[in-house]
């Protein structure tokens, strides 16, 4: 378990992150179209798994668009955005943005995600939604890069998330 804060107040989630040289834990979630979409629909492909509470907050919408225009000059990679959210309020979202470089996926049906990831949040204000974090995954699937970022309400650090990419996905 580990603790982290929203605003300076203490929260605990599920579990750790997967660790840097592990292979990442097979996932189906639920895409924008309803249906399934697990790991395995990305073979070849980097990954940047953008996990955050609910596209509805300041800074996870945020985290959407700023990974969504950095994320361009990669072209062997995808990021994957992963909330509570529902699919339409992911769909609404991009389509208002003007987002077209995201794959937004629901734990509508794939709860067991937030355990396997560790980003479960446990108690206060969102327990049950994801914390914060992001994990890059190459082209097997290995863990790359893993930040839980430590406040809540603070964005992940894009520059070292996407530094991974730039060493070997471009």
């Amino acid at each position: 378990m580990a603790t982290i804060t929203l605003r300076g107040s203490p929260v605990h989630t599920s579990g750790d992150l997967p660790k840097v040289g592990a292979k990442a834990p097979a996932f189906k979630l639920v895409g924008q179209d309803l249906k399934d979409v697990s790991l395995a629909d990305f073979p070849g492909k980097w990954k940047v798994l953008n996990i955050f509470p609910s596209i509805d907050t300041p800074v996870c919408a945020t985290s959407v668009r700023k990974f969504n225009e950095k994320a361009q000059k990669f072209s062997n990679a995808v990021v994957i955005d992963v909330s509570a959210d529902l699919p339409f309020a992911l769909k609404r979202f991009c389509a208002a943005e003007g987002l077209a470089n995201v794959v937004n996926l629901s734990l509508m049906r794939g709860g067991d995600f937030a355990e396997k990831y560790g980003v479960r949040i446990q108690d206060g204000p969102l327990a049950g939604l994801c914390a914060r974090a992001c994990v890059v995954l190459d082209q097997d699937d290995k863990v790359l890069h893993a930040e839980m970022v430590p406040d809540i309400a603070h964005e992940p650090n894009y520059e070292a998330a996407l530094s991974v990419l730039a060493k070997d996905s471009m």
